[in-house]
């Protein structure tokens, strides 16, 4: 159902269909007799369908739907899991431990179901070598095939190589 219902004075057509608030057909009837046998149930006239020909309308109590509505969209926000991008930044010349260091961060970051994008930072005359950081690039990729599968290939932008690597989930 729409955020924005129109509901009680707000309802500007001649006739309605009625649903109950059990959910049983009340039938077509002027919006003015609808709306008095909402106030007659303490309850709001609520327009749900108001493109149908009559328009839908039902009987319910609004203020407690709309905090119904409000639970269970907390409750859907609270199980979906937002998945980050990580980043992992190295450097052509990079030390055998160094890139340990860093192939390990990427591999908790991929178990912990992010993605990371790999950057090779070149500087200076280091760019006119890019095969060393797209090497690199798939040593990384390599180090870390069981959790993570390359999304998109080593490519040159600028002065930098990027790489992005997606986990793979083992549920």
């Amino acid at each position: 159902m729409s955020k924005d219902l129109r509901l009680n004075d707000e309802i500007r057509v001649r006739e309605v269909r009625l649903v109950g608030e059990e959910g049983e057909q009340l039938g077509i009837m002027a919006v003015r007799d609808a709306l008095n046998l909402a106030v007659e149930k303490s309850l709001d006239l609520v327009e749900i369908a108001p493109t149908a020909k009559p328009p839908v309308c039902k009987l319910m109590d609004y203020g407690k739907y709309k905090y119904e509505q409000a639970k269970k969209d907390k409750e859907a926000r609270k199980k979906q899991k937002s998945m980050e991008i990580k980043e992992v930044k190295l450097r052509p010349n990079i030390e055998d431990h160094d890139f340990e260091t860093k192939a390990r961060s990427a591999q908790r970051f991929l178990s912990e179901g992010d993605k990371v994008k790999v950057t090779i930072m070149f500087r200076g005359r280091e760019v006119t070598h890019p095969e060393l950081g797209k090497t690199l690039c798939l040593r990384l990729a390599e180090f870390c095939k069981a959790e993570s599968s390359i999304e998109r290939e080593p490519k040159l932008e600028g002065r930098n190589m990027i790489m992005i690597l997606a986990s793979i989930k083992h549920d």
